[in-house]
């Protein structure tokens, strides 16, 4: 919890103006609160002895002034949560965004998008629930101190009422914080593998196993409800025994003032304010209700930092200079969140304007190899340069428009077929031309290399037909993966494993446009076919993380362990 009272506060702040005319709103409230028994006590003496007719209209202003800081509180409350909510959703979107990919994985999605959607919200509720919270106390002390100063003995018998209700919520506190963590934590588990399920939505059913997925996904359901059912139970238990005290301290102070009254230390009037400073100071409802509030809010925001604690990478200043796209690791090394070696010490130099082929069996590191070599994540030991420069000293915007990288599943990104192509171009070659034309000249030479231009003349809506109305195969969702990398990338171009879903004569056909003009750009190419490997340049052979050989294909294939990975993969010839 103490990883998120650091963003409470800064949550609180988020607010704004909206936090502080809460502050002053409630605060006029709940001075009309403390000062309407008195008013009213002394409406009573002066209709009793014949005194002023003033006080009656007092009252009646009080209560007006009541129901206005109630409402305008309401509206300030609402706003001010708002905003704080937006901001903390955007710091949070933000953070995600630059972590690498490595940091992001270790949550899945469905838990992410839990923490921005739930625990965001709930975070957002700081200024609130910190600003009622604090002058919720204010009505119950200025009741003790309004009794003390009408008759010192109702002071005393209020206040010991008090503390005992204090150490009621103090206990409530502390538990229901644990509740609410497990709870959310649950959730967040439970969003998480539904999210997964539905991406598999197509696997689910082909092997029907729709029920025991069912299970997987509510195996938390339990631990929820279990949790739920606690904080429900701890709300209702403080509420009981709220409810339980106050009566009766509201009964000890009547007895008390009654006693006064009759002893004569009290007039009419001031027992009226006694009775009704009484019920102000016991009714601790609001309290405890704030209390809840503040609660979640600090769960949120500690489920929140918990994220923001993740360091982001540093963003260099340098611009590349003059060059075309040489890639070198020098003892690269990659470790499990387990400790175990993914790569191994890996020195590879990509000449500049080289097609490398990556092959390895499963589990050899290709992919993380991949992932480095254009700086998704930093490896935890080594260094990786392109044309000299190492890659965290670039600039974001020079590494992105230097480096293109297409996916065996890409994730397309965009409201149409150009904006998903277009996606890492620049803003003049990535919007739509205003001439009415398609495509930017850009975007269209991408996807006529990646081979799926005319899939997209097809669409209702050519080049600007909306993703979610654009029904893709595999493979054709891949060549869209491929035009975007084509149109990314000046100097490097990674694939890893992009053309998997290709049909052979299509393969042949990007295959050209992979390879381009002799030193246009690198090529490195994460691969599982011997077709593939064979017309690269070089074949950068891994196995088990480590940099095996480094030979064209032509060679390497006397050596029976390396046509044995072509073989365990399906792809052997």
């Amino acid at each position: 919890m103490r990883t998120g009272d650091g963003l409470l506060r800064r949550v609180v702040r988020d607010a704004g103006g909206w936090t502080a005319a809460l502050a002053a709103v409630t605060l006029t409230g709940a001075g009309a609160e403390l000062l309407l028994p008195v008013v009213l006590g002394l409406a009573v003496d002066a209709a009793l002895t014949g005194g002023t007719r003033w006080w009656p209209a007092a009252a009646c202003a009080l209560v007006v002034v009541l129901v206005a800081t109630d409402t305008l509180g309401d509206l300030a409350s609402g706003y001010g949560a708002a905003r704080a909510t937006a901001r903390i959703r955007e710091r949070l979107l933000r953070h995600l965004f630059a972590l690498d990919v490595r940091t992001a994985h270790r949550h899945p999605v469905g838990d992410l998008v839990g923490r921005l959607v739930g625990q965001a919200a709930d975070a957002g509720q700081a200024g609130t629930a910190v600003v009622l919270g604090a002058i919720a106390v204010l009505p119950p002390l200025g009741s003790v101190v309004a009794l003390t100063l009408i008759e010192p003995v109702l002071g005393v018998t209020l206040l010991a009422g008090l503390v005992l209700l204090a150490g009621l919520m103090r206990a409530f506190v502390t538990d229901a914080s644990a509740a609410t963590a497990g709870y959310q934590k649950a959730l967040n588990s439970i969003a998480g593998r539904l999210l997964e399920s539905l991406a598999g939505a197509r696997t689910i059913a082909a092997a029907a196993t729709r029920g025991r997925e069912e299970e997987r996904i509510l195996a938390a359901l339990p631990e929820l409800r279990g949790y739920g059912r606690r904080g429900w139970e701890l709300l209702a238990r403080a509420s009981a025994r709220t409810a339980a005290v106050a009566p009766l301290l509201q009964l000890s102070v009547v007895a008390v003032g009654g006693y006064a009254l009759a002893a004569g230390w009290l007039t009419p009037g001031q027992l009226v304010s006694a009775v009704r400073y009484a019920a102000t100071g016991a009714g601790l409802g609001a309290v405890l209700a704030t209390l809840n509030r503040l609660v979640r809010s600090r769960s949120g925001a500690a489920r929140v930092a918990e994220l923001l604690a993740y360091p982001v990478p540093a963003d260099g200043d340098r611009p590349l200079p003059p060059g075309r796209g040489a890639l070198r690791l020098s003892s690269v090394s990659v470790y499990a969140d387990d400790g175990r070696p993914v790569l191994d010490g890996v020195d590879l130099t990509v000449p500049a304007g080289a097609t490398v082929a990556v092959v390895g069996p499963s589990g050899a590191g290709k992919s993380t190899l991949a992932a480095v070599a254009g700086r998704l994540h930093d490896p935890d030991a080594g260094e990786v340069r392109l044309d000299g420069v190492p890659l965290p000293r670039l600039r974001p915007d020079a590494l992105r428009r230097a480096v293109g990288y297409a996916f065996d599943r890409p994730a397309l990104v965009g409201a149409t077929v150009h904006d998903a192509i277009g996606l890492a171009l620049p803003p003049d070659g990535a919007a739509p031309p205003v001439d009415g034309s398609p495509a930017t000249p850009a975007v269209r030479r991408a996807a006529e290399a990646a081979a799926v231009a005319d899939v997209v003349d097809r669409l209702p809506a050519g080049f600007r037909t909306p993703l979610a109305d654009t029904p893709l195969s595999g493979g054709e969702a891949q060549r869209l993966g491929l035009a975007r990398a084509f149109a990314a990338a000046d100097r490097l171009l990674i694939l890893d494993d992009a053309t998997s879903s290709l049909d052979t004569v299509t393969e042949h056909r990007i295959a050209r446009a992979v390879a381009g003009q002799p030193g246009e750009r690198t090529r490195l190419v994460v691969t599982h076919r011997v077709a593939t490997a064979a017309a690269a340049d070089l074949v950068a052979w891994l196995d088990g993380g480590r940099l095996r050989a480094l030979a064209p294909h032509r060679r390497l294939w006397a050596d029976p362990a390396y046509r044995a990975v072509f073989r365990a993969d399906g792809h052997g010839g």
